[in-house]
Order: C-alpha cells, then structure tokens, then sequence
C-alpha cells in the first residue's frame, strides 16, 4: 500500500443539539451540528431517514431543497422548513 494522501484532516469543536417532535404526518429524529467548517451553516442529520445536508438561511429559501436532501414531500418539507428558520 502506498502513502496515504490527506485532503484534510482537522479536528474541530463542535454543538450538536439532538431534537425530535412529530409534525402532521412526519416524525423527525434530528441531530443538528454547528460548526466553524461550513461557513457557519449546520448539519443537519435525519436520523431515521439516514440522510443530512448542510443548511444555512439562504437553503431553506430554495425551493425543493429540503425535499430533495430528505426525500420529502411538500407538506412535510414545510413543517421542517418552519422548524429549522427557527434553530439555523
């Protein structure tokens, strides 16, 4: 095997806040991590869906975006939307 080549390799504090509640038709298991890394945008894990993306202020303005990160739909996308204004 050859020398292994690091991109990168930090190691970094960080908050996590660990949050569940139930919307109409969606439970949501959610790790949100707040870092330095991303520009000040979170991480933002669906624990039970086993999907994340880094979200900032400017993404839960895009159209579809959550939709598409967590395989959503509309509605439910909405109710995360309305939560995650409140947290990022």
């Amino acid at each position: 095997m050859g020398e292994r080549f690091f991109l990168y390799d930090d190691t970094e504090n960080t908050k996590t806040r660990f949050v569940s509640f139930v919307g109409e038709n969606h439970r949501f298991d959610l790790a949100i991590t707040q870092t330095d890394r991303h520009y000040g945008k979170a991480l933002v894990l669906d624990m039970q869906g086993s999907r994340f993306a880094i979200i900032g202020p400017d993404d839960l303005q895009e159209e579809g975006y959550l939709e598409y990160a967590y395989q959503l739909n509309e509605s439910d996308a909405e109710e995360l939307r309305s939560f995650l204004m409140e947290m990022i």
